[in-house]
């Protein structure tokens, strides 16, 4: 929450918007001369940066700052004050002096990190306290004999507030501790508190129409839910009129249960993003809300905020979209696999609803067809894979594969684009999804990575051409994704932001998120702004807008927060399953030779990250080989191998 707030000062904080546990840190920074307060807003300064430190080896260390977007700053040693590595702290910047842009810590707030994990182990005899990320000692203040006290493994949450041991997670010889030690290393949790659980069963589990009599009642029309088949929170429902041209998209009507100030919204905030584990997920809004509620369940009436989007029928252009309340009722629950099934002439209605269900998603599956061609003239078509882990009960890995696009998920995906450019069309500073487009310095590294596997780039008239064609030698060589990861490691990372600044990888020149708002803050926000626009209430408007760059920074963050917790997980798991393999060989893909040599499982394991040790042959990027496992490291959660061949040795 620190550096959330250190975010808001650095662009402009409210009064009225600081809650009560930020408002000691505040006055503290205020009487300090690090904070000015002007017309009501909380503000640091332009001669102060506030952000995290990040030391280097000769003692010294980079600023690296927490909102702006700006060069870090260099940190001599001597001017560290016994700030340390990832303490977010406010820097003074020393103007004038010759070199790179340089600043003094004049203030140490805390750590970036909450909460670090310490491990229990013996080591020459003797107890430790280590931490898992780095391997060195915790740095608690733990007696020996209070050491003693817990078993060999056994891992400890640290407060890195007060230095002190906050919890028992539990030991490292059992899987299901990995859970345990990824939330906590991100300060996150599953329980919410019982004022928000009390708030959310307050709205019942139906909806009653009579009380919305100004919502527009679709409960006529045929709507369904396409979504994978073990979900439980489904945002969006479709129905498509043939004849019309007409796309309904209904999303769940978050905003009508969660409004500002309140406990929901406050633990929404904090939480920003629904989290998806293999097993389980972590949603952002009480169940009662995500599950239930707002969730657009078949056969019953539910709360929808609708984009009625009306497209010409031989340019499939926009020719008007509308946007209101209303109140809908979902026909049918599809999982992907039945409506791919029914692509295939392989699903059976039962009655005329589904038959008339089916026979509009025929149809509507030729329109998303073409909008995707469209799309692709300026857009891209990545061949990057989810990759799916599959469990068993106590959470030890079972089997991997890679989730494949199919016809149900294309359709859906541009149903829902469709929903997102139209929304941000309707303002001009709100939430806005953007991705600018690769550096020419990225573009130059990702050309000189191509080269080394024999793809050599001939830039084309545009970006857009340059990629296609490297796509096209891709594929000719049968290495489509793997190029496509390297090219999206070239893009920039999108983020959200409260200015349009495009979306490159799309090709749109406007687009956000609105089509998730159980599991996305950001979309939440979007319906807020909307039906402030819609009403014309400039006052919501104003609110909506108040803090909106820090927020569209925060929740950019915790979106990296979310999927840095779902891939760590992963690679705990993985792990796991490596140390029952040690000395098994494996045919696996060499994925990176810098900064580091490291090779990708290709076998009835897939996608498990392997750092190579020794190789008895030299290797180039994407050179399939055979590994063999040599040992593991649970904590840092890593596995080592040797690569013993290379595909070619087997001819």
């Amino acid at each position: 929450m620190l550096k959330q707030l250190l975010i808001r000062l650095s662009l402009g904080l409210h009064d009225i918007d600081v809650s009560r546990e930020e408002r000691s840190v505040v006055t503290q920074l205020l009487d300090d001369n690090i904070l000015v307060f002007e017309n009501g807003i909380y503000r640091i300064p332009s001669k102060f940066r506030a952000g995290t430190i990040a030391l280097v080896q000769n003692g010294s260390a980079y600023l690296q700052a927490v909102a702006l977007n700006t060069r870090d700053l260099f940190i001599a040693a001597d001017d560290l004050h016994e700030a340390q590595n990832g303490d977010l702290v406010i820097a003074k910047r020393i103007l004038g002096k010759r070199g790179a842009p340089s600043a003094k810590v004049v203030a140490i707030l805390g750590r970036e990190e909450s909460y670090s994990i310490a491990i229990v182990q013996t080591k020459e005899g003797e107890r430790r306290l280590s931490d898992i990320k780095t391997l060195h000692p915790a740095g608690v203040a733990v007696t020996a004999e209070t050491l003693q006290t817990y078993a060999e493994g056994t891992l400890l949450r640290i407060n890195n507030a007060t230095q002190r041991i906050d919890a028992v997670l539990g030991n490292i010889s059992d899987a299901t501790v990995d859970e345990s030690i990824v939330l906590a290393r991100y300060n996150k949790h599953d329980a919410f508190e019982s004022d928000v659980i009390s708030l959310a069963q307050s709205f019942g589990t139906k909806v009653d129409p009579s009380k919305y009599p100004n919502h527009r009642d679709l409960r006529h029309l045929l709507f369904c839910t396409i979504d994978p088949v073990t979900a439980k929170d489904f945002d969006d429902a479709i129905c498509w009129n043939e004849e019309a041209h007409i796309l309904h998209v209904a999303i769940a009507d978050v905003s009508s249960y969660v409004t500002p100030f309140g406990a929901i919204d406050a633990e929404a905030i904090y939480r920003s993003f629904s989290i998806y584990l293999p097993h389980r997920s972590i949603p952002m809004l009480p169940r009662q809300l995500s599950e239930t509620l707002c969730s657009l369940q078949p056969h019953v009436d539910r709360l929808a905020y609708v984009f009625e989007i009306h497209l010409d029928k031989k340019s499939l252009k926009v020719i008007k979209s509308e946007l209101y309340e209303a109140l809908i009722h979902s026909h049918r629950r599809f999982n992907y696999d039945e409506v791919d099934a029914l692509f295939e002439g392989a699903l059976q209605s039962t009655c005329k609803t589904e038959e008339a269900i089916f026979q509009s998603l025929r149809h509507l599956r030729n329109v998303t067809n073409r909008l995707k061609t469209i799309r692709m003239q300026r857009g891209f078509d990545f061949r990057s894979h989810d990759l799916v882990m599959q469990l068993d009960d106590q959470q030890h890995l079972v089997a991997t594969f890679y989730a494949e696009e199919t016809p149900s998920h294309a359709l859906i995906e541009d149903c829902m684009l469709l929903a997102n450019k139209a929304a941000a069309q309707r303002y001009d500073r709100g939430v806005f999804r953007i991705h600018e487009p690769p550096s020419q310095n990225k573009l130059q590294n990702l050309y000189q990575e191509l080269a080394g596997i024999g793809i050599f780039v001939e830039p084309k008239e545009s970006v857009h051409d340059t990629i296609l064609a490297i796509q096209d030698q891709a594929a000719l060589r049968g290495i489509e994704s793997e190029v496509d990861t390297l090219i999206i490691r070239a893009q920039m990372q999108a983020r959200y932001a409260s200015e349009n600044m495009g979306h490159f990888g799309l090709g749109f020149d406007r687009y956000t998120h609105f089509t998730s708002p159980i599991r996305r803050y950001s979309d939440l926000i979007v319906h807020r702004l909307l039906k402030a626009v819609s009403s014309n209430d400039k006052e919501e408007a104003a609110y909506v807008l108040r803090n909106i760059d820090a927020l569209c920074i925060a929740i950019s963050e915790k979106e990296r927060e979310a999927a840095a917790i779902e891939q760590e997980f992963k690679q705990r798991k993985f792990a796991r399953w490596a140390q029952e393999h040690i000395g098994e060989s494996f045919q696996a893909r060499i994925n990176a030779t810098e900064p580091e040599l490291t090779a990708e499982l290709h076998d009835t394991i897939v996608g498990a990250k392997l750092y190579i040790g020794t190789t008895p042959h030299p290797v180039m990027l994407f050179d399939d080989v055979t590994v063999t496992i040599e040992r593991v490291d649970l904590l840092t959660a890593k596995i080592y191998a040797a690569l013993t061949h290379k595909a070619a040795d087997h001819a």
